[in-house]
């Protein structure tokens, strides 16, 4: 399903209308802008909240360059653009075009940076529905859970989030506590794919939380995998918070646990090249029994923990002390 609106925004590109395409993608719905009459090149994702998304500064207050969250995220990337505030083109040490750098320590949840998954699921191979429901942020913890609630054709309701901005060349990292059980996964990963019109690239932390004493690594290269690796996490993904990271540059992938270095990849074949997303998950399967473990109903709700993620991009000064952008380059 599409539906058009126009925004008022003439005093900055001219009429702007923006068509959005409604349904259960696998990735969220889609959007096309048309500015001053020509299509705007490419397709972005959107909130599942239109409200949220759709706020235009008001003539009281009009839009600066300090100010570009007062415009819907859409008309916030191309008005920074415009005005030199995100980088289109490649920036210092950079070979694709990459959104800015950020941290985000969760004192609140911050709509203009991430879509919340709602409504929907990724294929038959997944037990739960996503639900905003299980989605939250309280004293500076945003938690992923996964508990029994009927949702469409699912038995169980799941929470994931993904950036509506997408990344490239830099440090990723994010600090997370695991929950247990036995056919679950909790992931932070980077992604780009057919529903953006991409390529399918992604660089993986899942968790098998039916073993926390490992996490598994992993990068998928147009669809192609084969590149995993389980990496042994010292005292449990479970029992206390543990900083995962992974530093991505156009000749190298390197994948980091607690600011130790414990894989790399250099094979160019295996180096992902688009700019990607970042998502949170944790979700549950009947059916990867060999991956996963067999799954168990848990009893009780199952949640997943980020107490901080953070993107670098290359070349750009770390952001926090405890950075690994500080010491790693």
């Amino acid at each position: 399903m599409a539906r058009s609106i126009s925004y008022p925004a003439e005093r900055f590109f001219g009429r702007v209308t923006e068509e959005i395409e409604v349904g259960p993608f696998k990735r969220g719905p889609k959007r096309r802008l048309w500015v001053g009459g020509k299509q705007h090149k490419g397709e972005f994702e959107m909130s599942s909240d239109l409200k949220t998304t759709a706020t235009m500064p008001s003539p009281a207050k009009p839009f600066t360059q300090a100010d570009p969250t007062r415009l819907s995220p859409v008309l916030a990337m191309l008005a920074a653009a415009a005005l030199g505030g995100l980088s289109t083109t490649p920036s210092l040490a950079q070979d694709m075009p990459t959104s800015p750098s950020f941290v985000d320590d969760f004192k609140s949840f911050d709509r203009g940076r991430w879509y919340v998954s709602d409504g929907w699921n990724n294929g038959s191979h997944q037990n739960c529905t996503w639900s905003k429901g299980q989605v939250a942020v309280s004293e500076g913890v945003l938690s992923l859970g996964f508990e029994k609630q009927k949702l469409k054709d699912r038995d169980f309701a799941c929470g994931e989030v993904q950036t509506k901005q997408r990344f490239g060349y830099g440090t990723y990292e994010a600090r997370i506590k695991t929950d247990t059980g036995s056919g679950l996964n909790a992931a932070f990963f980077s992604y780009i794919g057919p529903n953006d019109k991409q390529p399918w690239d992604e660089i993986d932390f899942e968790i098998l939380t039916k073993d926390t004493s490992k996490v598994q690594v992993n990068a998928y290269i147009d669809g192609k995998g084969k590149n995993e690796k389980l990496v042994p996490v010292p005292g449990g993904t479970d029992t206390a918070f543990n900083d995962y990271a992974f530093v991505w540059q156009k000749d190298s992938l390197r994948w980091y646990l607690n600011g130790q270095l414990v894989n790399t990849i250099t094979d160019p074949a295996k180096l992902p090249s688009h700019a990607q997303k970042i998502f949170f998950s944790l979700w549950g399967s009947d059916t990867m029994k060999g991956w996963l473990g067999a799954f168990a109903d848990p009893g009780r709700k199952v949640t997943m923990q980020i107490e901080r993620v953070a993107f670098t991009a290359l070349g750009d000064p770390c952001q926090f002390p405890e950075s690994l952008a500080c010491t790693v380059k």
